[in-house]
């Protein structure tokens, strides 16, 4: 039998998706559209409340090739900017209803997501192919993933992006 010539990315796919993130220890997982060798890396990024993105940024080699484009399909997303000094310097909401549903971030712009809304999805586009030994450099300023003081860090940034969005 033939496989089909597309892939449909639709409110089925989401459900599964999100079920299986609720369910993981990192409350967050990646549904890849690309091979890990493929020179565009497609995804979708599936967040919990309570999942912890430690700020990092992406480098790669070419200029201008480490760019991180996100665009929110379904829930909510707080985006925040740093300097090197782990200072956050902009805070975005990105969100399915609007009216910002997406951003990109240039490369070398260090930066972290939190999820508002249960069953967040993105879409995430990005220069590959996906190396993970190169793919983040970490702000050293924030904890360790899976640490209570990432718990923590997570929950704080999450009041602020909550009280933010209410002013």
């Amino acid at each position: 039998m033939k496989s089909s010539p597309f892939r449909c990315i639709d409110q089925q796919l989401f459900a599964r998706v999100a079920a299986e993130a609720r369910q993981h220890p990192r409350l967050r997982v990646n549904h890849n559209f690309h091979q890990e060798q493929d020179p565009v890396q497609r995804f979708l990024n599936v967040l919990q409340p309570g999942t912890y993105v430690r700020p990092h940024r992406h480098r790669r080699n070419g200029s201008g090739t480490g760019f991180e484009c996100f665009l929110v399909l379904q829930g909510a997303i707080g985006l925040l900017l740093f300097n090197g000094e782990g200072d956050i310097q902009q805070q975005l909401h990105l969100s399915a209803a609007g009216p910002t549903h997406g951003i990109e971030v240039e490369e070398d712009q260090f930066h972290t997501l939190v999820a508002l809304e249960a069953d967040s999805v993105i879409f995430e586009l990005k220069q590959g192919p996906y190396q993970p030994s190169q793919d983040k450099k970490f702000l050293t300023h924030f904890p360790v993933e899976g640490t209570p003081e990432a718990a923590l860090q997570e929950a704080q940034w999450r009041d602020l992006l909550s009280e933010s969005r209410l002013a």
